[in-house]
């Protein structure tokens, strides 16, 4: 009992802290017109790479990047990972225009739209309508519900979906995420369908959309699988509020691009500096640009220039240059 009220004070202590990430954001409102469609083309990519990339896809990101941004192919790269950026674009776009709606305005129609459009040209037939075949996930032996169920499913999950509910947004995003991919509704584009879904949720409630990165993918699965062998949301919740509080953490960045490098920094930084990381490289600052513009090293990049280098981004570089001593 403890340690489910010490989980419960946990995802709260996290939860309020995202509300009032959100109140800051808020407090900059209306935000620049120029920043704006800058972060909205770098999320557009950010949520297209990783959430195929979590499917499998292997379109790097700056190749997602070429595919949606400019229409280009890529030698190497199948036709289906060239649909699956362009079609997550489409469905990104599509739930965009959902955004100014409330979430008890929300049909089954409009998820049916969403994998419809994750499926165009992919899987014609089965796009846009429920499964009639058993499906089974290829990294774990949960049960998924049998296809005869999936139509009753789906109106339950509408009613809970608009029904009252007073949860934090981002908690009510992270259940409807959970709950729709556990039904697995569609042939393919579950979970395309599923965070596409939350982040309608997140967008409603003036919130930024969630990224799962690809290094987080792992993770992701593990606690799926957990909380649906019934081992709770708890993991689950938490992946998922943390990725909200990276997004948000974006926006803040974004919104102060000239703050000055910390002399030391601190290790509890999310985000660093051009000057702050060659400081703690010991190199000069444009050897850092070139890291980035190489891709070795990732960074925020917003209207061409780069405006912060994530504290994960950094560590893993960081290993990257350790094993190659």
């Amino acid at each position: 009992m403890d340690d489910k009220r010490s989980l419960r004070s946990d995802a709260d202590l996290k939860l309020n802290l995202l509300t009032q990430k959100k109140q800051r954001l808020d407090g900059f409102r209306p935000l620049p017109p120029e920043l704006v469609k800058n972060l909205d083309e770098w999320f557009k990519v950010e949520l297209t790479y990783t959430s195929n990339a979590i499917e499998g896809n292997t379109l790097t990101r700056a190749e997602t990047a070429l595919v949606i941004e400019k229409g280009l192919t890529v030698q190497g790269k199948s036709l289906t990972e060239h649909l699956e950026a362009t079609n997550h674009v489409e469905a990104l776009e599509y739930i965009k225009t959902l955004a100014g709606k409330k979430r008890q305005d929300i049909t089954e129609q409009d998820i049916l739209d969403i994998n419809r459009l994750i499926l165009n040209k992919i899987e014609a037939v089965n796009a846009g309508r429920y499964r009639t075949q058993h499906a089974r996930l290829t990294e774990t032996d949960v049960i998924l519900p049998n296809p005869v169920k999936v139509p009753e499913l789906m109106e339950e999950f509408m009613g809970w979906l608009v029904g009252d509910n007073s949860d934090h947004t981002v908690k009510i995003g992270a259940d409807a995420h959970y709950k729709l991919v556990s039904i697995h509704p569609f042939s393919d584009g579950n979970g395309r369908t599923s965070r596409l879904l939350m982040n309608l949720l997140f967008m409603q409630g003036g919130y930024p959309p969630a990224i799962i990165r690809k290094e987080d993918r792992l993770a992701y699965i593990n606690s799926l699988e957990k909380a649906q062998k019934g081992g709770g949301v708890d993991d689950f919740c938490s992946l998922i509020y943390e990725a909200v509080d990276r997004s948000l953490d974006v926006y803040l960045e974004a919104l102060q691009p000239e703050r000055e490098s910390l002399e030391k920094p601190t290790t509890t930084q999310r985000f660093y500096t051009t000057d702050e990381v060659a400081s703690l490289l010991q190199v000069d600052p444009e050897s850092v640009r070139r890291y980035v513009r190489k891709g070795t090293l990732r960074a925020v990049k917003l209207g061409g220039k780069f405006i912060r280098i994530d504290k994960a981004d950094f560590e893993r570089f960081i290993e990257q240059l350790k094993t190659k001593q």
